[in-house]
C-alpha cells in the first residue's frame, strides 16, 4: 500500500549517476567508482542545524579523514553561497550546487514543501547504495562516529 513512500535508490540498488558543479569543482559520481562515496543532502548554507553538522565534521578533520571515504554535501544553494558558507567556517567538505534540485529529487531527498531535506546516502565502490538515513526533522545529523560506524560496517570492497 504504501509503495509510494519508498525511498529511491533503495539499499542494494544502483546509484543514480549525477553531476553538479561543486566547491571542488565538477564532480561526476561515476568517476569515482572504486571509492566510498558520502552524500551528505542538506537544507541550506548557514542555517543552524547544517552549520553545527559541518562544523562538527571540521572539528574533528583527522576522524574524518579516517573516514577514507569521498563526503560531500548536496544542496540547492549556488557556488557562490556554498563558497561562502564554507570560507565563513572553515570547512572540510566539497559542498554541490543542486540547483535545479534534480539529484535531490533522484534520490528522494527532496519535498516539494521543504525543499531538500537531510538525508545521508553511503555508496560503495562499485555504485551501490548500501546505507541511507532520512531525518524526519531535520534537527539532528550524522555525526563523524556515526558515519565512521556506517561505513565499518559495509561489507569490504571485493
Amino acid at each position: 500500500m504504501l509503495n509510494h513512500m519508498a525511498k529511491t535508490p533503495q539499499v542494494g540498488e544502483q546509484a543514480p549517476d549525477f553531476e553538479l558543479p561543486g566547491t571542488d569543482g565538477p564532480f561526476k559520481l561515476s568517476a569515482h567508482r572504486g571509492e566510498r562515496v558520502v552524500l551528505l543532502f542538506y537544507p541550506g548554507d548557514n542555517t543552524m542545524v547544517c552549520t553545527k553538522q559541518f562544523c562538527s565534521y571540521r572539528d574533528r578533520a583527522e576522524d574524518f579523514a579516517a573516514l577514507n571515504a569521498t563526503v560531500l554535501g548536496i544542496s540547492s544553494q549556488d557556488l557562490a553561497s556554498h563558497e561562502g558558507f564554507i570560507a565563513k567556517h572553515g570547512l572540510n567538505v566539497p559542498l554541490l550546487a543542486d540547483v535545479d534540485k534534480q539529484v535531490a529529487k533522484a534520490y528522494s531527498a527532496f519535498s516539494p514543501r521543504l525543499g531538500i531535506k537531510r538525508a545521508v546516502v553511503v555508496i560503495d565502490e562499485e555504485g551501490i547504495v548500501r546505507h541511507r538515513h532520512d531525518h524526519l526533522l531535520g534537527l539532528d545529523y550524522q555525526s563523524v562516529d556515526d558515519l565512521k560506524a556506517t561505513l565499518d560496517a559495509l561489507p569490504a570492497a571485493a
